[in-house]
């Protein structure tokens, strides 16, 4: 069988595009139906499409990706499979973005050591910027709170005719169980509901 060339996409969500990479492949020579893709974290390889695509790779196949942190962002992670693919697949890499990163032909021991240098510094720089977007985002918001944005679901509207049911429930004549039957909620909701409207009416009196 003759050897192939494949494809490797990846984006951290859904909604990011995935063209620039797949327009790279493409003219690089990979065929449309040997490009895989993930949508998921750089963090680790635990992808459903990556382990697809080494499975079915044979020695003398070609992985391509456009540049080093689509394949990972976990330093020890990407030198690791790098060695996996290079070493006992015996496939070969390209990184499209960085010349030098391509396995494919024969080096001489200063070419390998070069790529090797250049391998683990561009690992070591696509594991820190993921550092860095990780505490930016929480450092967001950490500041997004503080300016007293609230996070998480909204919380759930009294539907009409509550305060009813309300004073129904606070003069005992309707168990808490069935108040929060007539008006179609959980009782640990209307639990909660019970709390705001407690507290306030307190804020009101004080």
């Amino acid at each position: 069988m003759a050897e192939k060339t494949y494809g490797y996409i990846r984006v951290s969500s859904k909604e990011q595009n995935t063209d620039r990479q797949r327009i790279a492949l493409c003219q690089f020579g990979v065929a449309d139906g040997d490009i895989f893709t993930d949508r998921q974290s750089g963090k680790d390889f635990d992808r459903p499409a990556y382990r697809r695509m080494v499975r079915r790779m044979k020695p003398g196949d070609v992985l391509a990706v456009k540049s080093i942190d689509r394949l990972g962002r976990n330093y020890e992670e990407i030198l690791e499979q790098w060695r996996l693919l290079t070493k006992e697949k015996k496939v070969g890499v390209v990184v499209l973005d960085m010349p030098l990163l391509d396995t494919r032909q024969g080096r001489d021991l200063t070419g390998t050591l070069i790529a090797d240098i250049v391998l683990q510094l561009l690992s070591y720089v696509a594991q820190t910027e993921r550092e860095l977007i990780r505490q930016r985002q929480a450092e967001g918001i950490a500041a997004a709170k503080a300016r007293g944005v609230k996070f998480g679901r909204p919380p759930m509207a009294w539907p009409e005719g509550s305060d009813a049911t309300f004073r129904s429930w606070e003069a005992g004549k309707l168990s808490a169980r069935r108040a929060a039957r007539d008006l179609g909620v959980s009782a640990k909701t209307f639990h909660k509901w019970a709390d705001q409207r407690s507290a306030a009416h307190k804020s009101q009196v004080f």
